[in-house]
């Protein structure tokens, strides 16, 4: 099984040398590590060559684009992806890939982030009113769990299925809730509570950049609701 990881990156240097640096680090190494340059200004680009990552450029801002070019651009059996700011344990590539190879049924695997830098009820905060409510309200949404995309693999057949249908023009959506929302009864998606990274706790010093989150997420769920209702995907979801 090979295992392409892609991560997406718009001035953010600095986080993706630590992000890279973890990948590097892993028990199980990467196949290939796709770095999407969505636009840079900053030396991200020559960062992740410095790491051995093939860069692809994205002309076409925002995550949308930039993670379906990733995605598009990954030859891996299975697709993992990132975020720049993502920090995953040593060992979050060789559990993907047992994962993967003990479930011939697994379309989709995600886990959850922990901030790095709450601590106490700062961060049982986060994780229950961030974290576990975008689980529990999203997966309700479309009727089954939710990828969170700094931490989610999908096998390439997943993708391949899947990728006409995600928006990749639109930079106000949440672009793992519409690729979730790709999916359906007959695909399995699992959520591992234990596969958890590190993320960063930046969105909560900026309360712009939280209301933009909250508002993305919405527009990508009401979007989707127009060609797909929770009425019916619920009802698919209980005959499958």
């Amino acid at each position: 099984m090979r295992i392409s990881v892609v991560v997406p990156v718009l001035n953010d240097a600095e986080e993706l040398r630590g992000c890279l640096a973890a990948l590097l680090g892993q028990s199980r190494p990467a196949d290939e590590i796709v770095v999407v340059d969505n636009g840079c200004s900053d030396d991200s680009a020559a960062v992740a060559l410095a790491a051995g990552a093939r860069v692809i450029e994205e002309p076409v801002r925002g995550i949308p684009a930039a993670a379906a070019a990733g995605y598009d651009s990954a030859t891996g059996d299975v697709i993992a992806r990132l975020d720049a700011d993502s920090r995953p344990g040593p060992d979050w590539l060789a559990r993907i890939e047992t994962a993967f190879e003990t479930d011939a049924e697994l379309s989709a695997l995600s886990g959850p982030g922990e901030f790095i830098g709450l601590e106490g009820w700062r961060a049982a905060a986060a994780r229950v009113l961030y974290m576990d409510a975008f689980f529990l309200s999203v997966g309700a949404a479309m009727a089954h769990p939710v990828l969170f995309g700094s931490n989610l693999a999908m096998r390439r057949s997943a993708w391949d299925r899947a990728r006409d249908g995600v928006d990749r023009n639109d930079p106000e959506l949440h672009d793992d809730i519409d690729l979730s929302f790709q999916f359906g009864a007959a695909d399995r998606v699992v959520v591992d509570r234990s596969l958890s990274v590190g993320i960063s706790a930046r969105p909560f010093d900026d309360p712009a950049a939280m209301r933009r989150r909250f508002s993305r997420a919405f527009r990508t769920i009401f979007r989707n609701w127009r060609t797909s209702p929770p009425s019916q995907r619920w009802l698919e979801r209980a005959r499958g």
